[in-house]
């Protein structure tokens, strides 16, 4: 039975494009961005270690987005650039597996940090008196552990079940990593069952967490508008909530384009672009949008960097 089930014992990635003169422009632009993600969110997780006056839940949880954003570029980004690099990849069927797991684990990991730290603005906005006791290091440690484990059951689910497939035809996947529309095109077995959770679970980890950001947010503003009279006054409360906003929308439009039903009618062309803003083009910018907006990093940077040189 076994032997029957996996005569695909490989599959081959067709990477990002055929055109060879994209193929050098798409691995700069990527390497680039690739090591823009790196040094950024290094540089972010190492003050917010290091600094003991970003020793705050909102830092707290921006260490966690950091290592997340380096964890999931690597990923997928390493495989795509040798493929850009030395054309269609080989990738075994654990390997597969493998990529297919951590990218939806880590993906689905900061669907709900996303929301946990919008929680955290909110407490710190609307009730902050209450903010220092109900957000304590006890709070953010489970808040963190229920964000990673939350991301580590949803991606199992989708590994197993892929894992139950049978592929028996051809093996090229028309993608730069293997993500699981792609792969279910693949498949010989009936993926109905897999189809129905992708669409059910996956469409409810995106948007469970989306629908807690905007209730967030609305709480906050209405909370702004009501307690603070002058324009500016009403900005400072907000201003710290608008580098995780700005990440929240980079994060979810093309999550939500990609990921919310119907997505079997979708052209793989298609998901295949969106799939690159988030692998590579966001984590590069969060550490960015964190710095250009934050007083509190920047100061803790500049602080760092003089020690240093």
């Amino acid at each position: 039975a076994m032997l029957n089930k996996t005569e695909v014992s490989d599959f081959i990635l067709l990477g990002l494009t055929a055109r060879k003169g994209l193929q050098h422009f798409f691995f700069t632009s990527c390497l680039l961005l690739y090591l823009t993600t790196l040094m950024g969110n290094g540089a972010i997780l190492t003050l917010v270690v290091l600094e003991p006056r970003l020793h705050t839940p909102m830092y707290f949880f921006l260490g966690n987005l950091s290592c997340l954003d380096i964890f999931y570029s690597t990923a997928t980004v390493p495989k795509m650039l040798t493929g850009l690099l030395f054309g269609h990849q080989p990738i075994s069927f654990a390997g597969c597996l493998a990529q297919l797991h951590f990218f939806h684990f880590l993906g689905s990991t900061e669907a709900v940090l996303l929301a946990a730290m919008a929680f955290d603005r909110y407490m710190a906005i609307c009730h902050p008196l209450h903010y220092a006791f109900i957000i304590s290091p006890w709070t953010c440690l489970l808040l963190a552990v229920a964000c990673w484990s939350s991301g580590f059951v949803h991606a199992l689910m989708h590994s197993v079940m892929t894992s139950q497939l049978s592929f028996c035809g051809h093996n090229h996947i028309h993608h730069f990593f293997c993500d699981i529309k792609p792969l279910l095109n693949l498949a010989c077995s009936g993926t109905s069952l897999n189809m129905t959770l992708l669409n059910a679970v996956t469409t409810s980890v995106v948007l469970g967490p989306f629908i807690l950001i905007v209730l967030s947010y609305f709480y906050i503003i209405s909370s702004i508008f009501q307690k603070v009279q002058s324009q500016e006054g009403r900005w400072k409360p907000f201003s710290t909530c608008a580098s995780h906003l700005t990440v929240v929308v980079l994060f979810y439009i093309p999550v939500l384009f990609n990921y919310t039903p119907p997505s079997s009618g979708s052209s793989l062309e298609r998901d295949v672009r969106v799939s690159l803003i988030y692998s590579a083009v966001t984590p590069a910018l969060n550490p960015l949008i964190y710095t250009l907006r934050n007083q509190e990093v920047r100061s803790a940077l500049k602080k760092m960097l003089e020690k240093k040189f």
